[in-house]
């Protein structure tokens, strides 16, 4: 029996009109969810795409192990999202370079993470916004001294 007031089932609530409607998205711009390339980790990319980066700094980056990030860059070379390129200075080692398709894909979830942030805040003040998030940290972190 849900109470009037849980917090829980109204996050729970939230959370998954969110996730439908990132699922929605991702047929509109026609992402396949098998394809489906991890959107944190071509943002690390495409922020750090002004220097070389290699696989040893994106493990080191997300605290993950080699073979998770082999795994990760290995499909993401596959569907033409990143390219890997000999290093002038050592051929052995492989700068992971975004391609065109990858930049254009960022663009298009960039538009639609700030599409849905307006969504959602939309009849909210600026400070309704900010009690919002300050309440959501004190929650989270209630959670996670629980949870520890």
């Amino acid at each position: 029996m849900q109470r009037k007031n849980d917090i829980g089932f109204a996050v729970r609530r939230l959370s998954n009109a969110i996730k439908r409607d990132i699922e929605k998205s991702k047929l509109k711009m026609q992402i396949d969810s098998a394809k489906s390339i991890n959107g944190w980790a071509l943002n690390y990319f495409y922020e750090n795409r002004d220097r070389d980066i290699f696989q040893r700094d994106f493990e080191q980056k997300f605290s993950i192990r080699r073979s998770t990030a082999s795994k990760m860059l290995k499909s993401m070379e596959q569907n033409g999202f990143i390219e890997r390129v000999s290093v002038e200075s050592d051929a052995r080692l492989k700068k992971i370079v975004l391609t065109d398709k990858a930049i254009e894909q960022h663009k298009r979830i960039l538009e639609d993470i700030e599409r849905r942030e307006k969504i959602l805040r939309k009849g909210l003040t600026e400070t309704e916004v900010k009690q919002f998030l300050n309440i959501l940290q004190i929650i989270t972190a209630n959670m996670e001294e629980e949870n520890d």
